[in-house]
């Protein structure tokens, strides 16, 4: 039984290339710090392990941008990563935003705002929901160096305010979302997986969350030869 499923899941695979215009699937990842893994190697950021894994099984996807940014807002990913990418003629799209909005202080509204501002853009450069990948906020408050950008806030209660607002707009239009928060309070309880900065994942911590996108990204690839 189990070749019988490892053959059909083989078959699959490759099939699920031509619901796209050419010949490899362009991926492009939006973002800030936590996109370009700020704390870790290039190399090791989510974006280029999840890359390599799908890769790994048979999907033609080609990381072809990592437009994050260190210290970038939802206002900065609409006024230059959305224009750059246009450019870029994604076939899929990640977005992780919002940490640096709660920690300069954006009202929740605004950033709500912003929010809607980036999915109905997104939507219409990439139109299908099945091809926007979104990752919530984690919750840096664990880490060493976490706290001092409190500013007498509740760091993990502002962060999961802000989550559930990417919840509630993602889900509005059909998009898939991945929750990493749960996995990066594990930063709290194990010093590997925080980067030197005392403030980012390590290597180990990214690696973590792509357990994590990995799969959702696979689903979302499949989706389309159902």
């Amino acid at each position: 039984m189990y070749k019988i499923l490892l053959i059909l899941h083989l078959l699959i695979i490759p099939s699920a290339a031509f619901a796209f215009a050419g010949a490899s699937i362009r991926y492009v990842a939006l973002g800030d710090s936590y996109t370009i893994g700020t704390g870790a190697r290039l190399d090791e950021s989510w974006p280029v392990l999840t890359t390599i894994r799908l890769q790994q099984k048979g999907f033609p996807v080609q990381l072809v941008g990592n437009l994050g940014r260190n210290g970038w807002t939802s206002q900065n990913l609409i006024d230059f990563e959305l224009p750059a990418l246009k450019e870029l003629k994604p076939d899929i799209v990640t977005v992780l935003i919002g940490v640096n909005d709660w920690v300069q202080g954006v009202d929740a509204k605004v950033f709500q705002g912003h929010l809607e501002n980036i999915f109905d853009e997104l939507l219409k450069i990439v139109p299908n929901p099945k091809h926007l990948l979104i990752v919530t906020i984690p919750d840096f408050s664990v880490t060493p160096e976490g706290k001092q950008f409190a500013n007498g806030r509740n760091i993990s209660e502002g962060i999961k305010a802000f989550n559930q607002i990417i919840f509630q707009e993602a889900q509005a239009r059909g998009l898939t979302t991945v929750d990493v928060y749960p996995a990066s309070q594990m930063m709290g309880q194990d010093a590997s997986l925080i980067a030197q900065d005392g403030l980012h994942p390590s290597a180990r911590g990214y690696a973590q969350w792509a357990d994590l996108i990995e799969p959702a990204f696979e689903r979302l690839l499949l989706q389309e030869v159902r």
